[in-house]
């Protein structure tokens, strides 16, 4: 199947049908990507990290976990997960971010500038991007509930396939933020195999 790359700190957004098969692959190692999914029938259905926690009871979320919209739908199902460690707690990075965190490095508009700019021709506001689904991200939270943003764990060629439930608009970057990549940046792959999902 033919693969699709977005560049180092940069996004893309495009359709996925009800059925069709998303597979994000880290071509390098150790570089996120934030994930985000609407419903292609009315935008303001999307992704919740929220409801996905409720309906999951886990935020260790894996191969068979599905991830649920703020209505209450499943939007993706994971099929295949080669890595294990995801992470959906912290917001896609944003100019803000790079202030708070990076006070000596250069501001970047992050993934969220870069969502925004990809979702637009979809009717997506920069006030509709919720929290992504961060592919690849590796987040501890210890006893305490303290967060620590470590360097991803995936290898070379380590992907995670999900299934849509539903027909989606999603959006996809390389992430942009220092920590959240081991302090380098490099390019996602994705690719999309697949047709309709039997009627259930």
């Amino acid at each position: 199947m033919p693969v699709t790359e977005i560049p180092p700190r940069s996004g893309a957004a495009f359709r996925l049908a009800r059925g069709q098969v998303l597979t994000v692959i880290d071509p390098e190692g150790m570089q996120v990507s934030d994930l985000l999914a609407y419903s292609a029938e009315d935008v303001r259905e999307v992704i919740s990290n929220g409801r996905t926690f409720d309906y999951e009871e886990t935020i260790a979320l894996t191969t068979g976990a599905r991830l649920w919209s703020n209505r209450s739908r499943v939007m993706l199902t994971i099929v295949e997960d080669s890595v294990g460690r995801h992470d959906f707690l912290l917001t896609p990075c944003s100019e803000a971010t790079f202030r708070h965190f990076y006070p000596d490095q250069p501001v970047h508009r992050g993934c969220f500038g870069n969502l925004a700019e990809a979702l637009a021709p979809f009717g997506v506001e920069p006030d509709m991007i919720p929290c992504a689904f961060n592919v690849f991200m590796n987040v501890p939270v210890a006893a305490d509930g303290k967060l620590r943003v470590d360097p991803p764990v995936s290898k070379p060629g380590d992907h995670l396939r999900l299934r849509a439930e539903m027909d989606l608009i999603i959006g996809l970057t390389a992430c942009s933020a220092y920590a959240s990549n081991g302090g380098s940046f490099k390019p996602i792959h994705y690719s999309i195999d697949g047709g309709q999902h039997p009627q259930e």
